[in-house]
């Protein structure tokens, strides 16, 4: 679990709601619908993430070598707002996630990850900290740097989940042969190296896929949704009571589209579908939505 304090001007935001009885959807509709266009702002789109307090948005970031900034996107890629964040130093921004700031805690966070490390040479990495706005007026934020290690050798991942619950952080790599290992992110926090610790590794559907590179959980956390490059997946255990009982799922295969760096999924504000984005100026923004009777 995640263990950090809480205080200073982390604190002065306010709760947001929890969506532990958000429902979910029982037939996705295919093919997706595309909403609009990535903007030139976020040519390397790498994560996307549903705001929990701005119905609508999306918080969404770069890849490596571009300015540390988060933008709240809409589905038609319309930018609402860019927020650059102050103090930290990224190698490799790779996804990112929105829930609780820490156990018990009801102010919403946004989590960073700079996970990635395709030449796997990183002693560290690091998840960025951000309490989430409650207005969408441009301004710089304040991040908190969370390093930590994994215990062998270094792990390149594009896929970053935060349990809805308890704010327990999870990474997952790039593995072949499967959808990857995940790993929980324990001890983080203000002057403290947390440690990656490997609680899963993610089954290969029979229809063989691998390199997960983008991740995002459902707001009830029973369901998580997994991109490869050429796919989709949702890992479903209607319950669940943690994100350790979804990993144990069999992966469903669910729509995609083809996209040329396909490395965002992100569930809606209210879980009944879901966003695919992409690297690529111009390029391309579905949507995937629940089939109705």
């Amino acid at each position: 679990m995640l263990a950090f304090g809480i205080g200073g001007a982390l604190a002065a935001s306010g709760a947001a709601p929890r969506d532990a009885d958000v429902p979910a959807c029982s037939d996705y509709q295919s093919p997706p619908r595309q909403t609009g266009t990535v903007p030139k702002e976020l040519h390397e789109l790498s994560g996307l993430v549903a705001s929990r307090r701005h119905d609508g948005i999306f918080w969404a970031h770069n890849d490596s070598g571009n300015a540390l900034e988060l933008y709240a996107l809409d589905a038609h890629g319309t930018i609402h707002g860019r927020f650059p964040l102050d103090g930290p130093k990224a190698l490799d921004a790779e996804d990112i996630a929105v829930g609780p700031c820490g156990p018990q805690d009801d102010t919403t966070c946004i989590y960073l990850g700079d996970i990635g490390d395709n030449g796997q040479r990183r002693t560290s990495v690091q998840l960025f900290r951000i309490v989430e706005p409650t207005t969408l007026t441009p301004r710089t934020l304040d991040a908190e740097a969370l390093p930590f290690r994994y215990p062998d050798k270094a792990r390149n991942a594009e896929a970053l989940v935060v349990d809805p619950r308890d704010g327990t952080a999870y990474v997952i790599s790039k593995t072949i042969g499967s959808l990857g290992d995940v790993y929980r992110v324990d001890g983080v926090g203000p002057g403290r190296m947390g440690t990656a610790v490997r609680v899963a590794r993610l089954k290969a559907p029979a229809e063989f896929d691998s390199y997960t590179t983008g991740a995002d959980v459902h707001p009830s956390g029973t369901r998580l949704l997994l991109r490869t490059y050429g796919r989709a997946w949702e890992l479903r255990v209607p319950g669940a009571r943690s994100l350790p009982e979804l990993f144990a799922a069999t992966p469903v295969r669910v729509p995609s589209a083809a996209q040329p760096q396909a490395e965002a999924i992100a569930y809606d504000h209210g879980g009944s579908g879901y966003v695919l984005g992409t690297e690529g100026a111009g390029k391309p923004i579905y949507r995937v939505g629940c089939r109705t009777p």
